[in-house]
C-alpha cells in the first residue's frame, strides 16, 4: 500500500482523535506505506563555514512491518560548476539513513502511555564519504547512533518522531555524546483544490561530547520549513539554526553558528 504525503499530510489535519498503533492481533503490515520524492535545493550560507550552493536531494521513507523508515542521499554541486562552493569539497556527498524497529509491533503488545503512541529500537547512520586524515586536515562524518524512539502527540504539532540515542563516530573508533531528535509535519492550510500549506522540520541536538574529539562538548541545528502541497508536487523554504554544529565551536575563521536559508522544489514519485 503506498501513501502520498498529501494524504499523510490530509491524515495529520483530521479533527478525529489519534489512536496509538495495535499490533495486538498479530497484523504488523496493516499500517504499511512508503513514499520517495526528488528535491532540486539551494542552500545559502550553511553552516559551518558559510556555503551557498545547489544539490539534489532522494528522500525516502515509510513502514514495513515492524521497520519504520526515514533517509536521503544528498548530491552536491549538480552541474559540476567550477565556481561553486563545492567545486573543490572533498564531500560530494552525504547520507542519511534512520531505520527504527518498533517494539509495539515485535511484541504484539501495546506498549502506549500518556502522549507516547509507540516505541521503538532506534538508530540513525550519517556518512558522506570522506576519508579522515588529521594529517591533511579533513575529516569526515562517519557516525552511527543508536537508541529509543518514539512517536508522541503535541499540542497542535500532532504526532511527532522523537529519538534519544547514543553516538558512535567511526572515525575515532569511540563512543562520542548523545544526540536527541524530533521532527514533524503539521498541515496547517488548506485550498480548495487539496493542496495544503505545512510547517514540517526537525531538531538535531548533540551533548556530551568528548573534549577530545570536539570543540564544542554540544551543539546541533533546527530546520523551520514552510512548504506548499500537492498530490505531486512541493515547492518550499526553510531556515535554518545552528549552535556550534558537529561540535564545531564558532570563530571567525569557520562559523557553525547562525542561519542559513534553503529552497526547494520536489517532485514525489
Amino acid at each position: 500500500m503506498r501513501k502520498s504525503l498529501l494524504t499523510l499530510g490530509l491524515l495529520a489535519a483530521t479533527s478525529a482523535p489519534v489512536l496509538a498503533a495495535d499490533y495486538t492481533d498479530g497484523d504488523i503490515h496493516k499500517n504499511d506505506y512508503k513514499w520517495m520524492q526528488f528535491n532540486l535545493m539551494g542552500a545559502f550560507d550553511e553552516k559551518p563555514g558559510n556555503s551557498s550552493h545547489d544539490y539534489l536531494e532522494m528522500e525516502f521513507g515509510g513502514r514495513s512491518g515492524i521497520f519504520d523508515l526515514y533517509g536521503y542521499v544528498d548530491v552536491f554541486n549538480l552541474l559540476s560548476s567550477p565556481s561553486s562552493d563545492k567545486a573543490d569539497a572533498d564531500a560530494k556527498m552525504f547520507m542519511k539513513f534512520a531505520p527504527r524497529m518498533s517494539l509495539d509491533a515485535l511484541t504484539h503488545k501495546d506498549l502506549s502511555f500518556g502522549p507516547v503512541q509507540e516505541l521503538y529500537v532506534a538508530s540513525e547512520i550519517t556518512w558522506d564519504g570522506v576519508r579522515t586524515n588529521a594529517a591533511k586536515g579533513t575529516y569526515g562524518v562517519n557516525q552511527q547512533k543508536i537508541g529509543l524512539g518514539s512517536d508522541v502527540m503535541v499540542p497542535w504539532l500532532g504526532k511527532i518522531g522523537l529519538n534519544f540515542y547514543g553516538n558512535y563516530d567511526s572515525n575515532h573508533k569511540d563512543w562520542n555524546g548523545y544526540q536527541v531528535s524530533t521532527n514533524w509535519f503539521k498541515p496547517f492550510f488548506f485550498f480548495e483544490n487539496g493542496s495544503f500549506l505545512s510547517y514540517q522540520g526537525y531538531i538535531d541536538y548533540q551533548f556530551g561530547m568528548k573534549e577530545k574529539y570536539s570543540e564544542a562538548s554540544n551543539g546541533g541545528a533546527m530546520f523551520n520549513g514552510l512548504y506548499w502541497h500537492s498530490e505531486r508536487y512541493a515547492v518550499g523554504y526553510g531556515l535554518k539554526l545552528y549552535k556550534d554544529i558537529y561540535g564545531i565551536k564558532d570563530s571567525s575563521a569557520l562559523e557553525s553558528s547562525g542561519v542559513s536559508h534553503y529552497v526547494a522544489v520536489t517532485y514525489k514519485f
